[in-house]
């Protein structure tokens, strides 16, 4: 199949493969004599499994690490537990840090009376450096 046809079958842009393809995530496909890329259903179903592991939120790094165990035919399912406890770990740590901003702002959003007045406690929280700012609007 052609690459529009692969893009969408995977769900994958076309330009998004030719990047995958530029930074070795994939193998360029072969091309015709026309100069047409084409690729295979095993093709196809490698892009997939960079799709689900992209909604996933696995990083191009992350994703090079499971395609290289998925080929591997020896690997330990051990090494594959880790990459993805790893990036758990690495996901509860955002959620916490999503979640004090997200608190922060509400609070900050409550300070503010929302009126034709100057006076903001949003854009004063704002300027103020670093961790005062979310040390002041802590409940």
């Amino acid at each position: 199949m052609n690459i529009g046809q692969a893009s969408q079958s995977s769900g994958i842009s076309a330009k998004m493969i030719r990047h995958y393809e530029s930074i070795n995530l994939i193998k360029p496909g072969p091309r015709t004599t026309a100069g047409y890329r084409t690729y295979s259903d095993n093709d196809v179903h490698t892009l997939r499994f960079i799709k689900r592991a992209r909604s996933l939120g696995f990083s191009l790094e992350q994703i090079r690490d499971l395609l290289s165990l998925w080929n591997d035919a020896h690997r330990a399912s051990a090494d594959v537990k880790t990459i993805a406890l790893n990036h758990v770990t690495d996901l509860e740590k955002r959620i916490a840090e999503l979640s004090e901003m997200r608190d922060t702002l509400q609070h900050l959003a409550q300070s503010c009376s929302g009126d034709a007045r100057a006076e903001c406690p949003i854009l004063q929280g704002l300027a103020e450096p670093g961790d005062q700012a979310v040390g002041h609007c802590k409940h």
